[in-house]
């Protein structure tokens, strides 16, 4: 009997970009995985980079924009069955506050008042993180 197959596992990290109250959700693209449903931008850590410099990587390159990193919330694990992620998401704030965000890799980014991100349809990795930051206000 052979062993059974470990499922990739990604370590993901995410922004919740702020600005005037609001934060940044970014909508996915309807023909990949999590179509149409938000999430919090970001992406996938390279081998051996940090958090922290993945996610300021991840947000320049989606987004065209530089942020300054606040306060990390905590980790969220989610099991999507074929593969299972680690997300990791930080407050942020734009470096320019006059500076705005381009969807390269999402249909639509909106900015949210606190009070609406629970209105949006999330990937479910998110969703512990739209609680963990309401409750941490």
């Amino acid at each position: 009997m052979s062993a059974p197959v470990a499922k990739p596992h990604f370590h993901v990290v995410c922004a919740l970009l702020e600005r005037g109250g609001r934060v940044l959700a970014a909508q996915r693209p309807a023909g990949k995985a999590q179509g149409l449903l938000w999430e919090f931008p970001g992406g996938k850590l390279e081998p051996g980079e940090a958090p922290e410099a993945a996610l300021v990587r991840e947000i320049r390159e989606e987004l065209h924009v530089e942020i300054v990193l606040g306060a990390r919330l905590p980790d969220a694990v989610h099991d999507y069955g074929k593969f299972a992620i680690t997300l990791t998401p930080f407050r942020a704030t734009l470096r320019d506050a006059a500076a705005e965000p381009h969807a390269a890799e999402h249909a639509a980014l909106r900015w949210c008042a606190p009070e609406e991100l629970r209105g949006l349809d999330w990937a479910p990795a998110d969703v512990p993180i739209v609680e963990a930051y309401l409750r941490g206000r």
